[in-house]
């Protein structure tokens, strides 16, 4: 079973590249973001209290978000893997993840960074915002937070997977394909 965190900061193409290896690997997606969306659009009290946050631009709580990918993953056992978007953001969820897969049988295969400049980040986080209907995603001043946020408190996540050695580290600038085969590459070297 392949089990993948897909990581990266807002706007480096974690979305766009986890639908690619969803389709060639067969794995079940598992969104924090998609989870935190479906949960607000459905107004659920978890839902309500993660708008507050994502307004402000903050991480909601590892709690709400833990209970939510161990519900999620309750519900689709029977798979290849799963690729984890957007989660863990937080050391303490990288060990609360550990804790659901081994509970499963089935540990994190590698952790695959996507690499962007801040600047190309910002570029990406507005245009996506003419789209997207997301306000945290046309606000300057929110996706400097997001991305500070980032850098203060899920960064240090990596070093929980390097320690690991289930670290590796992907240049997210360029052609969608070009990133994809550098993905391919490491994804074909881990354990299954």
């Amino acid at each position: 079973m392949l089990n993948l965190v897909l990581f990266g900061p807002p706007g480096a193409g974690k979305g766009t590249q986890s639908d690619k290896v969803i389709e060639k690997y067969h794995l079940t997606h598992l969104s924090t973001g998609d989870l935190l969306r479906k949960h607000i659009s459905e107004g659920t009290a978890l839902g309500k209290l993660a708008q507050k946050y994502t307004d402000e631009g903050n991480l909601v709580p590892d709690q709400v978000v833990i209970d939510m990918v161990d519900q999620k993953m309750q519900d689709t056992l029977d798979t290849n893997g799963f690729i984890f978007d957007g989660f863990p953001r937080t050391v303490k969820q990288a060990e609360a993840l550990d804790e659901l897969m081994n509970k499963n049988n089935s540990p994190i295969s590698g952790m695959v960074s996507l690499e962007v400049p801040d600047q190309e980040l910002k570029n990406r986080i507005l245009e996506r915002g003419k789209t997207s209907g997301r306000a945290d995603d046309q606000d300057i001043a929110k996706i400097e937070n997001r991305i500070q946020v980032y850098k203060d408190e899920t960064l240090p996540v990596v070093n929980y997977y390097q320690n690991q050695q289930k670290y590796f580290n992907i240049h997210g600038v360029g052609g969608i394909d070009d990133i994809f085969n550098k993905i391919i590459e490491v994804l074909d070297r881990l354990p299954t």
